[in-house]
């Protein structure tokens, strides 16, 4: 079984925790609390989840684990060391995309961050219907997220949908 769904885990390896950095653009905050109950859950279950890096070490999803890998006990318990899967994507979008998609599917984000996010995708070029369908959203959020006016996404939106034909008028003959 050699695809592309199952790619990533094929790269699975422990390496040192100091050679992967976070990214800049995550909107996923966790509160003290919640990191020490990551941590709990690690010491108790043992390490479930690998950290998901781009080929350069930054982090797609796992900050948190990340995080709390750096903090005693884990820090001596796992030498060091965290488990990585690498993800290729084409373009900075992919990789926000994966990052989104994986907090999504587990909680909430801030919503500064999250308009920030999607201005940048809008900047690359990315359609209304690319990026909801990325991110598990409506247009409709992704309007409310992008500060846009109305009427200037309305007219994004009619441009991106350009590949629909014109009305034509019929005339009898």
């Amino acid at each position: 079984m050699d695809n592309k769904i199952t790619k990533p885990l094929a790269t699975l390896q422990w390496i040192d925790r100091s050679i992967v950095k976070p990214n800049d653009y995550n909107p996923n905050k966790v509160s003290k609390q919640n990191l020490e109950l990551l941590k709990q859950s690690i010491l108790t279950n043992g390490w479930t989840l690998p950290i998901v890096v781009r080929p350069d070490f930054t982090i797609i999803d796992g900050f948190h684990r990340w995080t709390v890998a750096g903090e005693e006990p884990l820090k001596t318990l796992l030498e060091g060391k965290i488990p990585v899967v690498i993800v290729e994507h084409k373009d900075k979008a992919g990789n926000i995309y994966g990052t989104v998609t994986h907090n999504r599917a587990r909680g909430t984000h801030l919503l500064e961050p999250m308009k920030a996010i999607i201005k940048e995708l809008i900047n690359e070029g990315k359609t209304v219907k690319e990026i909801g369908k990325q991110l598990g959203m409506r247009p409709e959020e992704v309007f409310r997220l992008s500060d846009f006016s109305k009427e200037d996404f309305l007219k994004m939106m009619i441009k991106q949908n350009e590949e629909f034909s014109k009305a034509q008028f019929i005339t009898k003959i």
